[in-house]
């Protein structure tokens, strides 16, 4: 009875985490058709490439602001640099925009969710 009962509260248990996923988790293709990662870290969300010349390398940290909005740092993996970032959720799309210079200067780049 009590192994039972164990399984059936494991199973509760992995069910109810799975409810909690935060909708920017998952898997995403990027512009350059890369797929990036975006995963819960530490009270945050990394973002790492799964493929491509710059595959396992960590390029973000991103923070939820609210209801599809989040922010954080973005990194360039072709040259490093990390550049304030802000994410924007729409259904399946996910707005990506890394900025300089207070924001004067930004990037934006539009993943899907694969």
């Amino acid at each position: 009875m009590f192994r039972k009962m164990s399984v059936a509260v494991a199973a509760t248990m992995m069910l109810a985490g799975a409810a909690h996923a935060d909708p920017i988790e998952g898997n995403w293709k990027t512009e350059a058709g890369s797929t990036a990662a975006i995963a819960s870290c530490g009270g945050s969300f990394c973002i790492t490439l799964k493929d491509g010349k710059h595959a396992g390398k960590k390029i973000g940290t991103f923070n939820a602001d609210g209801d599809s909005a989040y922010s954080g740092k973005i990194t360039d993996p072709a040259n490093d640099k990390t550049y304030t970032g802000k994410a924007s959720l729409a259904g399946s799309s996910l707005k990506m925009k890394g900025c300089v210079l207070g924001g004067l200067i930004c990037k934006t780049q539009n993943w899907s969710k694969l």
